[in-house]
């Protein structure tokens, strides 16, 4: 599903005007990346939780010029689902 999709989903069921919906659906997804930039997580009671996690340092190899490189720490993104969401996507 795309974000056309979700926006055409939530005109429909709610009636209202779908250029509405996709600024309110893109200011979301605003929200939540700056919330993740600035290490605020984000939690979506009965959905899930987008949290920012910490990947520790390692080592990994260049197979073309068979060197070792270090890789730093660094954060990423993620998501994680709420039980119910779990439940029902079982």
């Amino acid at each position: 599903m795309t974000k056309a999709d979700i926006v055409n989903e939530i005109a429909k069921s709610t009636g209202i005007d779908k250029a509405d919906v996709l600024k309110t659906v893109e200011c979301f997804m605003d929200i939540v990346k700056d919330s993740l930039a600035h290490d605020k997580n984000v939690y979506l009671r009965g959905f899930g939780s987008f949290i920012v996690k910490t990947r520790s340092q390692k080592t990994a190899r260049n197979i073309s010029k068979n060197t070792t490189i270090i890789i730093p720490e660094h954060k990423i993104p993620a998501f994680k689902p709420a039980k119910v969401f779990m439940e029902e996507v079982k």
